[in-house]
Formats: structure tokens, C-alpha cells, sequence
């Protein structure tokens, strides 16, 4: 298509995600599709590019060598086969690169290791190591001890906060399906949508969950996470990855899958971490005023628009803003702890810091 860029914008770092589903043949690991993947993001690498890749399946192979047929619902459960399934997939991963002279290096990873701004920042600092080095990163959530409290979700979401942490010009979901469908693909006569200008809230209310029962995501996490790829700049592809050489033929130019462009109005790298990667520490409910303020005149938050203050969280915290509906339109890094911002609801703060977030620490959720 005209309106899709045959060489990603030049981007020379790539994060790629290879799902859980991708790299199944029925009840076995599919060796076949994964050699084929690694031969071709090999292949990227010795051509200048730079690739990150966030691999699932570690669950799905401790439950193979485990004889388990379905993903657990127990959290300890899940977290023992993630633990079994660990070690064998680096196994694979360093057996396949061997024939090509390269070496994989593991980074696993909480929502804490992100939300924490000093290790989301030492993550960086490894991953940039490694590309350094000539290892290919191989990045996963870190199952083996992630909790409710800390847990990513799914490794689409984490894969956007890859492209974010390392600073990378596309992303590339590989997933079992060609890409995103005008309807449930199953239906008669969907059709592929080849391009998607803009990832709105009917697009997304189009999208569901998954139904291998071996992923922990679906089409909808996958949308998900391109919206907050595309918010930063960068374009997203959401692929087929059994499709002999979807690799190379991406990068050749051939459509393949769904493109996703990039949103015109961009957010930075930090004002990301604060809209993705952190985990809310509590909640400030605003009157419309403020919210008029904030969406529409682009100001700080002022303690004379609070309503509530909910949770215990402390200054440089990330926290929600919601209106009084209780609709969720912003984050941002709290100036002051909640006991203060309780007890200046509505009035006024100190002339150092009379804010309750400022400008530059908000991100708008939603549009105006």
C-alpha cells in the first residue's frame, strides 16, 4: 500500500515478539517455525540491524515437560512451570544460535523492575550492553517470582515497554493469526485491514482475548500494545509468525500483516514511563474545572481542583487522575505526599511547590 513505508522509517532497532502460540505445533514445540525465526533475525542482525526480542512459551514448555495440557489458573502453579519451562527455552535458544556463531542473552523482568525508575533505567543499560556484545537479548517476564501487585500481564505489554526502554524505531508482534481482521476472523467474509491510521476506541472495542489457552493474551493486548508504541512515535506490526520468512519479507516491504502508524502528537521517553510503565500509587479525583484545565489549556494540576485523594503514596509517585465520574483520562508524578494534598483539597500549597502535579510530570490517557 502507498500509505505503508517499505523500510520502517530507517529504524535500526527492532523489539520483536514472538508469541506463545507461534512457536506451538499442537501439543509439541514447533522447532521448525522457531529455526526459520532465528535464521532470519540472524540474517537482520549481520545486515545493521539492531534486534530485541521478547519471546514467550516459557509456560507452555514447563507444562510440556511437565505433561500439563492447560495453562494454570494458580499463581504458584503458573510460576512453577515458568520456572521449569525457563531453562529449556534458553537451551533452545542458545542451541539454535550456536549454528550461526551468536549467543542469547536472558533479561527477565517485573512491572517493579519498570515502575522503579533507577532499574528501569539499569535494564537499558544491560540491554544496550548486550547489542554491545553482539548476544541477542531475549526478554521475558520474570513468571518465577512476578506477583498480582507487580505482574505485567502479558508479554505484548512488556514488549512495548522494551521499545521504550531501549529506544527502538518499530515493533513486530508475531502472533498466530495474519494480523487484525475488520471482524472475528472466524465470521464469513472478514477481511484483513493491511493498514490502521489510528488505534481508537472503536477499534479496540472490536478486539478480544485469547483462546489458545496457552497465551495469557489476545488480539486485544496486541492493539494495546501498538497503541502505546505508536503514542511514542513508532510505527507497530502485528504479523503472522508461522508464514515462512515473515521476517525477511517484512523487512523487504511486503505487506504483510497490519501496519500501524505512528500517532503525529508524540510523547518522550519519560512522560511514557509514566503513562505505561509504572504502577499507579493512588488516585486524584478532579472537578471538571481541572479537568478542562488539564485537557484543554494544558496546565498543571492544582490542589484547588481536588475532590479526593485516594491511597497512600508519596511525593514522585505516579499517580491516576480521574474526573469525577471516575473516568481515568491522566497520570502523573505527585509533587506531594497523599496526607498533604488531603489536607490542601481544594485550597492551597506552599509558593515552592504549589502544585499538585505539574505540567511537565502529566500525560493525558485520553483525548480532550
Amino acid at each position: 500500500m502507498s500509505d505503508r513505508p517499505t523500510h520502517f522509517g530507517g529504524a535500526r532497532r527492532v523489539v520483536i515478539k514472538i508469541g506463545s502460540a507461534v512457536l506451538r505445533d499442537g501439543p509439541e514445540f514447533d522447532r521448525v517455525t522457531f529455526a526459520a525465526l532465528v535464521r532470519d533475525l540472524v540474517g537482520l542482525t549481520r545486515e545493521g540491524l539492531e534486534v530485541i526480542c521478547v519471546c514467550s512459551g516459557a509456560v507452555a514448555l514447563g507444562l510440556s515437560q511437565l505433561g500439563v495440557g492447560r495453562r494454570p489458573e494458580r499463581l504458584s502453579e503458573l510460576q512453577a512451570t515458568a520456572a521449569v519451562g525457563q531453562g529449556v527455552l534458553m537451551r533452545l535458544w542458545n542451541d539454535e544460535l550456536s549454528h550461526y556463531g551468536r549467543v542469547a542473552g536472558q533479561v527477565l523482568l517485573t512491572h517493579d523492575d519498570l515502575r522503579h525508575r533507577g532499574r528501569f533505567l539499569a535494564a537499558r543499560h544491560t540491554l544496550q550492553a548486550l547489542l554491545a556484545l553482539g548476544a541477542v537479548p531475549v526478554i521475558n517476564e520474570n513468571d518465577t517470582v512476578a506477583v498480582d501487585e507487580i505482574k505485567l500481564g502479558d508479554n505484548d505489554m512488556l514488549s512495548s515497554q522494551i521499545v521504550s526502554l531501549v529506544g527502538a524505531g518499530l515493533l513486530v508482534i508475531l502472533s498466530d493469526v495474519q494480523g487484525l481482521y475488520d471482524r472475528d476472523p472466524r465470521e464469513p467474509g472478514a477481511a484483513l485491514i493491511h493498514h490502521v491510521p489510528r488505534i481508537d476506541a472503536d477499534l479496540l472495542q472490536g478486539t478480544g482475548g485469547s483462546s489458545s489457552g496457552l497465551g495469557s493474551g489476545g488480539m486485544r493486548t496486541k492493539v494495546l500494545a501498538v497503541q502505546q508504541v505508536n503514542r511514542l512515535g513508532v510505527p507497530g506490526i502485528i504479523a503472522p509468525g508461522k508464514s515462512p520468512r515473515v521476517l525477511r519479507r517484512l523487512f523487504e516491504g511486503e505487506a504483510v500483516g497490519t501496519w500501524f502508524a505512528p500517532e503525529p502528537d508524540t510523547m518522550g521517553s519519560r512522560k511514557h514511563w509514566i503513562a505505561y510503565a509504572s504502577k499507579p500509587s493512588g488516585r486524584l479525583v478532579v472537578d471538571a474545572g481541572a479537568r478542562a484545565a488539564l485537557c484543554a489549556r494544558g496546565r498543571s494540576l492544582l490542589p484547588v481542583g481536588l475532590k479526593g485523594v485516594e491511597g497512600d503514596f508519596d511525593t514522585g509517585d505516579v499517580v491516576e487522575v480521574a474526573d469525577e465520574a471516575g473516568e481515568i483520562f491522566a497520570r502523573g508524578l505527585a509533587c506531594h505526599p497523599a496526607d498533604a494534598l488531603r489536607a490542601a483539597q481544594g485550597g492551597h500549597l506552599s509558593a515552592d511547590a504549589p502544585e499538585a502535579i505539574h505540567r511537565d510530570d502529566l500525560v493525558l490517557l485520553a483525548a480532550p
